[in-house]
């Protein structure tokens, strides 16, 4: 991966999440539930549920990255774990800030398959080695994309991965 940066701002943010919105309305899709990614994917699902009308936004945890460009070999849920129960014959927007590796958004389709109606995956970059194409992306890059809600360092340093 290259050194080079993408940088998303607060006023780019605003016009991502609404045009990646328009896409899913004008698709037709209309979810019942919006299924956010934790950590990088709950600002961005949160958005996309206001602007599609969508009340029942949900949260899975993902762990995955570490730290800039360094993650684990697969990623893994943790807990609380989602009942999976609770999207039976729903139609699901998966949300995500990025597919990277397409590991993350893989994982938790998988999750969602044979409890949903439908499954769709919604992120705000794409990049070209993902092994997932997501149904609905604003944009493509294959640089390291600096989020504004992770710009800046934790406040406390838990050991977690400081840019996501």
């Amino acid at each position: 991966m290259t050194a080079e940066r993408e940088a998303m701002t607060w006023p780019i943010f605003g016009t991502a999440s609404r045009a990646l919105s328009a896409s899913v309305a004008e698709s037709g899709f209309r979810p019942d539930i919006v299924l956010g990614i934790s950590r990088g994917g709950l600002i961005p699902a949160g958005a996309l549920a206001y602007a599609l009308d969508c009340k029942n936004l949900f949260t899975i945890s993902v762990e995955f990255y570490t730290g800039i460009d360094e993650r684990l070999d697969v990623p893994v849920m943790l807990p609380p774990f989602l009942d999976a129960t609770d999207l039976d014959n729903a139609k699901v927007l998966v949300v995500d800030d990025v597919a990277d590796t397409g590991k993350t958004l893989e994982l938790v389709h998988d999750f969602c398959r044979g409890h949903v109606a439908e499954a769709r995956t919604a992120v705000l970059y794409r990049k070209s080695q993902s092994i997932v194409d997501p149904d609905y992306a604003w944009a493509t890059t294959d640089h390291w994309i600096t989020f504004p809600w992770s710009v800046d360092p934790p406040v406390v340093d838990r050991g977690g991965a400081a840019e996501s």
